[in-house]
């Protein structure tokens, strides 16, 4: 049985001491929430805050991005191993980062291999946008981003990274894909992918989440699927209300 994992990006927001009371307005009740791993990715700057405030729970803490070269002139960026010191995940790909700042899948590949190096745990974002969507090539694209993006990856450990399929068109838009659609990407493109990368067996077990627009409201929609095994979750993650009862419906999953 593949463990659900639900993690909330909150992107550029939050001030270290807004970082620390969204965490102290959300951390008992997600604590008691079982049988679901939960994640935090706040800004690099409140990591060391969110880190003291969770230690001694089952709460994990995620960056948002590194870089993929250990150190050096690389002005701006977080090395593995900086990452590694506070955190036990990292989001790669995102969509976010892949449209404004130029990552290809050849950096998420370099950037997934250096985080598997370091022993992080990679959440790995694809999707397609609107114009990939509505011109019948997600399968094309979300194919292509992991066959190049998942590129000499040891199949050994390879179950160790979680997926986040994420469309485009759907972050932040308030337009989420529907659940079976979602599924039906997952099932038909990303597990086939991922058994052309690897095999049957580490395709099945690697963790496929659902990232776009998802709230309290729609996440059982979701998590009813049974190729979806939680959500990377944006806008409603800064709502401890609504990222606590995302992280219920999961563990209803």
């Amino acid at each position: 049985m593949r463990k659900p994992l639900v993690a909330g990006n909150w992107k550029m927001n939050k001030t270290s001491a807004e970082a620390r009371e969204l965490v102290a307005a959300m951390l008992n009740p997600l604590r008691e929430i079982a049988g679901v791993e939960k994640v935090l990715c706040p800004p690099s700057t409140s990591i060391p805050v969110i880190a003291s405030a969770l230690t001694g729970t089952d709460i994990g803490l995620g960056a948002q991005n590194m870089h993929w070269e250990e150190k050096g002139a690389f002005t701006g960026e977080l090395a593995p191993n900086m990452v590694k010191e506070f955190c036990g995940y990292v989001i790669i790909g995102h969509s976010e980062r892949r449209a404004l700042f130029g990552e290809t899948d050849e950096h998420v590949n370099r950037k997934l291999r250096a985080a598997m190096k370091a022993g992080l745990i990679p959440i790995v974002c694809v999707g397609e946008t609107l114009d990939e969507y509505e011109s019948g090539r997600t399968g094309e694209v979300v194919s292509r981003q992991i066959k190049l993006g998942f590129a000499d990856v040891d199949s050994a450990s390879a179950s160790r990274i979680v997926v986040a399929y994420e469309p485009v068109w759907a972050i932040g838009t308030g337009k989420a894909s529907s659940g079976e659609n979602a599924n039906g990407v997952v099932r038909q493109v990303i597990r086939r992918a991922l058994s052309e990368a690897f095999n049957e067996n580490v395709a099945q077990s690697i963790r496929v989440l659902y990232g776009g627009s998802v709230t309290a409201s729609n996440a059982s929609e979701f998590f009813s699927q049974p190729e979806i095994d939680g959500a990377l979750v944006g806008g409603a993650s800064l709502k401890p209300d609504e990222f606590v009862a995302i992280a219920k419906a999961a563990s209803g999953r």
